[in-house]
């Protein structure tokens, strides 16, 4: 059985677990406040899921999900995370996060300052564009004309097949935007992001060729 390690137990990091879970993953699942604050969380779970500390479950993770926003100085646990492939569902808000002048200017996204903190990890954009409680709920048969799609992006073609297959199991159409360099055509304020309520894969891949810096 495959154990997906989650570092971040708010919306996104819990509504992940909840839909691996269903899906039949183990999951170790993290927050800033220690495993001791995360008791109701992992009772709602149930028996698949249990708390640990950020390194432990990057340790124990097959794959890990960072479900928190990158800092400029990194606070992930880089030698646990070696080797690995990371699942990256920050998006980057000014509101919440301040300026970084590096990703302002267009020198850098958000999802290649993760990969330069994670050197030794194969860092792919995985949930960006769904919200939380729809993660469980909003996916539809591979048949079906209106489904849902998702875009992700990585240096690592391994990462990308990988966040394919999860979101297919989940429900969901992929759309790969890769490189990591080429991620700011999804990030927020781009035609990708604006119509993240529903885009069927043609529609995704329609929007992300309308991006403009």
């Amino acid at each position: 059985m495959t154990t997906i390690g989650i570092i971040g137990a708010g919306e996104v990091g819990s509504q992940v677990a909840r839909a691996a879970i269903a899906l039949g993953y183990r999951i170790v699942i993290a927050n800033s406040r220690g495993p001791e604050t995360l008791k109701a969380l992992v009772s709602d779970l149930g028996p698949s899921a249990r708390a640990a500390t950020a390194a432990e479950a990057a340790t124990a993770g097959d794959f890990v999900v960072i479900a928190v926003p990158l800092k400029l100085i990194n606070n992930m646990p880089v030698d646990e995370l070696a080797g690995k492939i990371v699942l990256d569902t920050n998006n980057y808000m000014i509101w919440r996060d301040g300026h970084y002048p590096m990703i302002d200017s267009g020198e850098k996204t958000v999802l290649e300052l993760r990969q330069e903190q994670l050197p030794t990890s194969k860092v792919v954009q995985a949930f960006t564009h769904i919200q939380a409680p729809r993660i469980t709920t909003a996916g539809t048969p591979a048949n079906n004309p209106r489904r849902l799609a998702l875009p992700t992006s990585s240096n690592y073609p391994e990462a990308v097949e990988l966040v394919r297959h999860l979101f297919d199991q989940l429900g969901f159409d992929t759309v790969d935007n890769s490189p990591l360099r080429e991620s700011w055509r999804t990030a927020p304020g781009q035609p990708a992001w604006r119509a993240l309520q529903h885009q069927t894969r043609a529609e995704l891949m329609a929007n992300i060729e309308r991006a403009q810096r």
